[in-house]
């Protein structure tokens, strides 16, 4: 019961903001297939503020309208260049799982690289102390970083 409380009031008292985002190559397909897992109730406060209207994600009145909110602000906030060259993310759409908003996007014909760069810098408009990791797979090794808020930018090389 002691740790239930102490996990509790360190929640309360010293809220932690961190998205996760994972990038993984498809060798079979030669597609990068990426999540994001967002808090829901952050997405939704800055998507708010961005389109300036009320966003309901766990329920949207007009789901179509709130996947083109997430896609803009995802496709804004996360960019991905694959040995140099930057590629054009497609959104395929999002689900709510616990509190969390899992956002799921893909780029075609990627051959194996030597190198990402990404620039992260979801929700960090929002929370100053906002953590965002980011896991990159490829050819079934996982190499994974942390940017802290403002640090937006991460090199990736295989």
């Amino acid at each position: 019961m002691g740790i239930l409380l102490f996990k509790w009031l360190f929640t309360v008292l010293h809220p932690f903001y961190v998205s996760v985002t994972e990038i993984k190559h498809d060798a079979a397909t030669n597609e990068l297939q990426i999540s994001a897992r967002i808090f829901a109730d952050d997405l939704e406060n800055v998507l708010k503020k961005q389109s300036r209207q009320a966003v309901d994600i766990i329920h949207p009145a007009n789901r179509a309208q709130t996947d083109s909110l997430i896609a803009a602000y995802v496709n804004k906030h996360l960019v991905i260049a694959i040995d140099g060259k930057t590629v054009k993310l497609h959104y395929i759409g999002y689900k709510i799982e616990e509190e969390a908003a899992w956002c799921f996007l893909e780029v075609e014909n990627i051959k194996p690289f030597k190198q990402v760069h990404i620039k992260n810098d979801i929700l960090y408009s929002e929370h100053p102390n906002q953590i965002n990791m980011i896991h990159v797979i490829l050819h079934d090794e996982r190499k994974s970083t942390k940017l802290d808020n403002p640090n937006a930018n991460a090199d990736i090389v295989f």
